[in-house]
């Protein structure tokens, strides 16, 4: 802007000064144009006067005069000129100064030489006796009166060039330093030029707006941010170069990798095949799924462009922790498979007991042992279903026993009564220590919790073993544990025996019986009891299985 002012003003004086140089010199020269007409006329009239009384011999002596003197007889013959021969010039009465005289007495003409560059004025009077006398003059041209001044007006123009030079320059940064000053922050604060208040006020409801834009953005921002920090779902906004707009940390804990900082390339933060192929398809317009597996962790990603007007904006990328769900899919499936493997045994067992009976080849006497061969079946089929409907329940939440509060240490004493036989016929000593603890809970369940964990604690124990039962409270927590003598767990199988139907010693399953669904439906029952389930095992000493109720369960009546 400074140097647009600048331009401007020294413009503007080169032009001022060149003009009025020009005004000036016109002015002058018409003024003495004027003046040396005035000048010839009288002397003329001097002239005039001379030649009346003395002819021709008062123009005798003339001849290194300034002016051109002419005398013209009545007819147009010249009879004197101090400049020429009057013998060889013609006759003057056509002469536009001549015809003017003889009409008014007087007469004036101007006439230019182009070729000299300088022009002649003439005065004509005429005479009493007819004559006519012409006194003339030479006078440069403006063209030439120019040409004679222009080494003058040069270093005129080239002295006015640098003042104005200073001048503008001055002037240019005077003016522009109240601008250089203003304070845009707050703009009707300023007191600067008037014409420019109507933009200070504009700039300040512009200002105003954009305040409110940007602080309504920040708060939609954060908004934002808490929203997706606090998704367990990973959510990455990626441009059309891939590059990361924006990222939960959901999305980088997903994704295997530790959050960055700026917009790096989302190929940075995983390169496996499945996760840079959705982005490569995304990102040419395509929605795309693909399931990602690191570490133990599964994540199924969608994938969908961003378009505005047909034109590939970004794409937004959805991860889901599919984990747990692949999982439940994997236990289903073994589930199923296992139930389908439990229940066909006995059924099979069954069908051909009664098919042998059905076809006559069993002896009367034998007859006894393959109903008890086929009753022992079925009841292990009646159990068999009986816990797969108790997990079923206890999965769904649908067990309708009421909560009651019961005497936690007879509970077990009395569990541990109706064990007592199958202990004895192992040798295994029962045992129970422990305080009185009430506890406001579900009977059936934990009767089944109790009854499971010190069956397995007499199936998988060495003859002569001991397995005790221990119930105390601590502080708000209640805790029940039973230890036994057996064969331990071993550590790659602790974290899979409250599988359903997993086995630690498979080769004596048949012998030692039981469902495989004992230790499931004591982790499901815990759970819906609000109690933690522990296990301690060593291989060859014993193992200790811990329920711990952190507080009473609130129960609405």
């Amino acid at each position: 802007m400074t140097r647009r002012i600048f331009r401007s003003i020294l413009f503007v004086s080169l032009c001022s000064c060149v003009m009025m140089l020009s005004l000036v010199m016109w002015i002058l020269y018409s003024r003495f144009d004027a003046q040396l007409m005035d000048e010839l006329a009288k002397e003329a009239k001097y002239l005039s006067i001379s030649v009346q009384e003395q002819g021709l011999e008062a123009l005798e002596g003339l001849d290194d005069a300034d002016q051109r003197i002419t005398l013209i007889g009545e007819d147009g013959q010249v009879l004197y000129d101090n400049y020429s021969d009057p013998a060889q010039m013609d006759n003057h009465m056509n002469r536009e100064e001549i015809e003017q005289a003889q009409r008014i007495g007087y007469g004036k003409a101007v006439r230019q030489s182009d070729t000299l560059g300088e022009k002649t004025l003439y005065y004509a009077l005429r005479l009493p006796n007819g004559g006519f006398l012409r006194v003339s003059s030479n006078q440069y041209t403006v063209v030439a009166l120019l040409l004679g001044l222009i080494g003058p007006f040069f270093w005129i123009l080239f002295l006015v060039l640098v003042l104005s030079a200073l001048v503008a320059f001055r002037l240019s940064k005077k003016i522009v330093l109240p601008l250089n000053q203003l304070d845009l922050e707050c703009p009707e604060n300023n007191e600067a030029y008037n014409e420019i208040a109507p933009l200070l006020t504009k700039i300040s409801r512009q200002q105003s707006t954009i305040r409110e834009q940007l602080a309504d953005t920040r708060h939609q921002q954060e908004q934002f941010d808490l929203i997706t920090a606090s998704m367990e779902e990973g959510l990455l906004v990626i441009d059309q170069q891939a590059n990361v707009l924006s990222a939960n940390a959901s999305a980088f804990r997903l994704l295997g990798t530790d959050p960055v900082e700026g917009h790096p390339s989302v190929l940075c933060l995983n390169r496996s095949e499945p996760f840079r192929t959705a982005v490569e398809m995304v990102l040419t317009g395509q929605h795309r799924e693909a399931i990602l597996e690191h570490e133990g962790i599964c994540c199924a990603i969608t994938a969908n462009p961003v378009l505005h007007e047909d034109k590939m904006e970004g794409a937004v990328l959805l991860l889901v922790d599919v984990t747990e769900q692949r999982q439940r899919e994997q236990l289903r499936r073994e589930f199923t498979a296992n139930v389908s493997h439990e229940l066909k045994t006995p059924l099979t067992s069954i069908s051909g007991f009664a098919e042998i009976i059905r076809d006559g080849m069993v002896r009367p006497e034998d007859i006894p042992n393959f109903a008890g061969r086929i009753f022992t079946e079925s009841q292990r089929l009646i159990t068999l279903v009986s816990d797969i409907i108790k997990i079923s329940q206890l999965d769904e939440n649908a067990i309708s026993y009421a909560w009651e509060r019961l005497d936690l240490t007879a509970l077990v004493q009395e569990e541990l009564e109706r064990l007592r036989p199958a202990a004895d016929r192992k040798g295994v000593t029962l045992k129970l220590e422990g305080e009185q603890v009430s506890l406001l809970t579900v009977r059936p369940i934990v009767e089944e919790i109790v009854h499971n964990l010190c069956d397995n604690a007499i199936k998988y124990n060495r003859p002569d073993g001991t397995v005790e039962v221990s119930v105390c409270q601590q502080g708000e927590a209640t805790i029940l544990k039973v230890r036994d003598t057996g064969i331990g767990i071993a550590p790659g199988d602790q974290q899979h025996i409250f599988e359903r139907f997993y086995r630690v010693d498979k080769s004596h399953s048949k012998e030692i019986g039981g469902t495989g669904l004992g230790l499931s439906i004591v982790k499901h029952g815990a759970a819906y009891l609000g109690a933690k389930t522990g296990v301690e095992s060593t291989l060859g000493v014993g193992t200790t299985f811990t329920l711990t109720w952190e507080k009473q369960p609130f129960v609405l009546d």
